[in-house]
């Protein structure tokens, strides 16, 4: 392949929180480089996901969800959200059809109006909606934002997946590639072992636990055998939330410990000997540092 046969295409993922875009850009990159849960702002900051289509190289940048923001976590969230837009070679806007044309989904279209790469449309989970009802989601959305392109997808099962995959790959930019062939996500193995372990957190959990929890990657140690030791940092909020994470006896900590060392094995492809503490933190939300970590503005 010819340096002038390549393309690099930057497409962010934009919508509202748990219209499954992380869902999205895992399956269009073909492996799992997002944290999935069911709860709403799951995501926190901009992930890159990077798939290959044949000369193509797509890089999806996922988002958090845009939503009305008030604290300042979150503001910070939605600003990482709109600046991927901005910065991205394409903007694919991901509706959750089962939800619809909703209040949230609404206040996002007049900012996508205003961005200057192209948008499309990506009805997700057409897996749970008639034919008749998402027609009619495509035409109101439309009608209210004229889009390039309008897509049919679930996310979930794969199905579209493809179509949408190739219809990005021949709208990539010709350029080189911004990224080794076999990178699959630009995210530092620390800050990627936190994510494990807190979507773990939020899959034992459910809601019990706040989202107002925050990990942190406190040691990272190459070992002889070719594993690696990680000893990781729960912080949370209330001394009542730190009773929840630990369970009786350390019951739930273990439980989430041994869930998040199989992710991290299966993702690094090697031994991984994990080590959780939970400690409180009042007021991580308003301290600079977990901002830094997470490459979000804290003036936001």
């Amino acid at each position: 392949m010819s340096q002038d046969e390549r393309r690099c295409g930057f497409v962010a993922v934009l919508g509202a929180p748990n219209a499954g875009k992380s869902t999205l850009v895992n399956a269009l990159v073909g492996a799992k480089v997002s944290i999935v849960t069911p709860k709403v702002q799951t995501t926190r900051m901009r992930i890159l996901g990077i798939g290959l289509v044949g000369a193509s190289q797509l890089v999806f940048v996922d988002t958090p969800g845009i939503f009305a923001a008030k604290a300042r976590l979150e503001r910070a969230m939605v600003a990482a959200a709109w600046a991927g837009a901005g910065e991205a070679d394409l903007v694919l806007l991901t509706v959750d059809a089962k939800r619809g044309l909703d209040q949230t989904t609404q206040a996002i279209v007049p900012g996508l109006a205003r961005l200057k790469p192209p948008c499309w449309l990506v009805l997700n989970k057409l897996d749970l909606v008639s034919p008749p009802s998402l027609l009619g989601l495509a035409k109101a959305l439309n009608d209210s934002l004229p889009f390039q392109r309008t897509f049919m997808v679930s996310a979930a099962t794969g199905d579209g997946v493809a179509d949408l995959r190739g219809a990005l790959a021949a709208a990539a930019p010709v350029g080189d590639w911004h990224y080794p062939a076999d990178q699959l996500a630009d995210l530092p193995q620390r800050l990627l072992a936190a994510e494990l372990t807190r979507e773990q957190l939020f899959l034992r959990l459910h809601d019990e636990l706040p989202y107002a929890c925050f990990v942190e990657t406190e040691a990272w140690q190459e070992r002889r055998d070719g594993g690696v030791r990680i000893e990781q940092t729960v912080y949370v909020r209330r001394p009542g939330q730190r009773a929840i994470v630990l369970g009786e006896g350390g019951r739930t900590i273990k439980q989430i410990g041994a869930r998040a060392r199989a992710a991290l094995a299966g993702q690094l492809g090697r031994p991984v000997h994990l080590f959780l503490h939970v400690k409180l933190r009042e007021n991580w939300p308003e301290e600079r540092g977990p901002y830094r970590a997470l490459g979000l503005d804290y003036e936001a």
